[in-house]
């Protein structure tokens, strides 16, 4: 799973000039009370100067990774490598453990459950056998959007995501929570590290 940076309009600089704008006032250089200012609109969630500075990844990760993320709309943009006008051979995610169902909730995990040999076996046999059924019917002359269906969940997918820094940090502070799932978790850790990197006040800020 990856999260590639793509590129970015703004700084922190932005923000404070899209609040300040409303004294007609304009700055050319970040200061210390740039950052109060910031702080104060973090804290007090006037989000709107937060949306005139943006950012766009490249993702890579599976399926029920993508779903998850997906529903985040307001204020972001998606777009997915699509099956129906693809069909190169599709790249299956493998858990390195299989974690254990909580006992004290209906979501995310707990622990780890080992499998047996042969339940090994027949995962691993199973992303063989869809793999080659979808090469099948493809040879076949099946239709790549109706061919793509006998493929799993964990078959990879990649997407651009562009939005506002304030849709981001919506993201990250409910996906790099402790209670969501690990792979999202993942996914939403990566885009919080680099939001970090090209935006450290407003982000020092906007996370929580």
């Amino acid at each position: 799973m990856k999260v590639e940076y793509v590129d970015k309009m703004g700084s922190d600089l932005t923000i404070v000039n899209a609040a300040r704008v409303s004294y007609a006032k304009t700055k050319t250089a970040f200061s210390p009370s740039d950052e109060k200012l910031i702080k104060f609109l973090a804290e007090h969630e006037h989000w709107s100067p937060f949306g005139h500075a943006s950012i766009q990844f490249r993702i890579k990760a599976p399926v029920f990774v993508a779903r998850q993320l997906v529903k985040h709309q307001v204020g972001l943009i998606w777009n997915e490598v699509s099956r129906r006008y693809v069909d190169f051979p599709p790249e299956f995610f493998t858990p390195h453990a299989w974690r254990g169902k909580p006992k004290d909730s209906k979501q995310g995990s707990d622990g780890v459950v080992e499998l047996e040999q042969d339940e090994e076996m027949m995962y691993s046999s199973t992303m063989i056998a869809c793999e080659e059924l979808y090469q099948k019917l493809l040879d076949k002359g099946v239709a790549p959007e109706m061919a793509r269906m006998v493929l799993p969940q964990n078959m990879y997918t990649e997407w651009y995501w562009s939005g506002s820094l304030y849709a981001f940090a919506r993201v990250c502070n409910l996906r790099c929570a402790k209670d969501t799932q690990l792979e999202t978790q993942n996914i939403a850790n990566q885009i919080d590290e680099i939001c970090k990197q090209k935006f450290p006040v407003s982000w020092k800020y906007l996370r929580k």
